[in-house]
């Protein structure tokens, strides 16, 4: 069995790029026979950049909802809130102290800022050390992750080779970065990866009125609707194809190729594609929305199983290093 963790910031609404690039692959890779998943809520990581607690606690709940809404099996696996697990603090500062200086100097998420040195918090600059506790804490043998996040795996596993070679015990298992080549980037609507940074993104569970005006705000080209085009130069297009099948997808080619197809039109058939796709995950998460004692009550009942396993790890820490 291997045992794979995932962490998802607790940052507003998961967007379409979200589920198309993690969402849904995390939770097909928790559907394979022998694979245990730990789906941790990264609401501690939130608080780099979300300081607003109302903010962060409707985060937590629409991160949770869209994970339940897309039938992530809470059975067999472990969702959670990495807040509720006090012990990943304790093991921050225990993994702190055979952490170098010049391993967090190097990070990227502290490099990209260290030329406005008065925007780095000190959160900030340990954030590395805070996601190798998330991953060790639970003896996490696979951790999925983007080509941008694999540094931090490679912290994680110096952090933890260096301690097991201190103190010569296999306290910790080295996690392995799950690096899929085939997942999605999803265009936004100006045609730049889909980010909440670049405001471009599109929220699926919007009621409909609403999704319809997000869609119509997607930059296309200024060909005249009688005139071909080119679909492969298209962000609408792309998002098409990102979510229909073969023969949609081929259709659609062929309207842009003929002529007479405007991008109202194709902008349309995305909205009412959407809709259709994800018709029971929109049901499920405005029902869980609504209702969020159902969601507390399924965090909860991760949180009794992930803080048992972290309770057992720190005690075996804290006997190796003396406390």
């Amino acid at each position: 069995m291997s045992r794979i963790l995932t962490g998802i910031q607790s940052t507003n609404i998961p967007h379409l790029g979200n589920i198309l690039g993690a969402v849904m692959p995390a939770i097909e890779l928790s559907k394979q026979p022998g694979n245990e998943s730990f789906l941790f809520i990264a609401d501690l990581h939130s608080l780099t950049t979300q300081k607003d607690a109302q903010s962060r606690i409707n985060s937590v709940n629409s991160v949770a909802a869209t994970w339940l809404a897309f039938d992530f099996d809470t059975e067999k696996n472990v969702l959670y809130r990495q807040s509720r697990i006090p012990e990943v603090c304790e093991l921050t500062w225990y993994l702190s102290c055979f952490t170098p200086f010049p391993m967090l100097a190097n990070a990227h998420s502290f490099k990209d800022k260290s030329n406005r040195l008065s925007e780095v918090f000190t959160g900030l600059f340990t954030y590395p050390v805070l996601m190798a506790a998330d991953i060790i804490l639970y003896d996490a043998e696979i951790v999925p992750v983007g080509k941008d996040q694999v540094q931090h795996i490679e912290i994680t596993r110096d952090i933890a080779s260096k301690i097991n070679f201190h103190y010569n015990k296999e306290i910790f298992v080295l996690p392995t970065a799950k690096i899929d080549e085939q997942v999605m980037i999803v265009p936004g609507t100006d045609g730049q990866k889909m980010s909440k940074s670049y405001n471009n993104y599109i929220n699926i569970f919007l009621p409909e009125k609403e999704l319809l005006k997000s869609v119509k705000t997607i930059i296309t080209g200024s060909t005249p609707l009688e005139e071909p085009k080119d679909p492969d130069t298209c962000n609408v297009f792309k998002l098409f194809s990102l979510l229909a099948n073969q023969n949609q997808i081929e259709e659609m080619r062929s309207n842009y190729a003929k002529g007479g197809y405007g991008y109202g039109h194709a902008k349309t058939a995305l909205y009412e594609l959407i809709l259709s796709k994800f018709e029971k995950p929109r049901l499920r998460y405005n029902e869980l929305m609504n209702n969020t004692s159902l969601l507390e009550k399924e965090l909860q009942v991760g949180e009794a199983r992930a803080r048992k396993l972290a309770q057992e790890k720190l005690k075996v820490v804290r006997e190796v290093l003396g406390f």
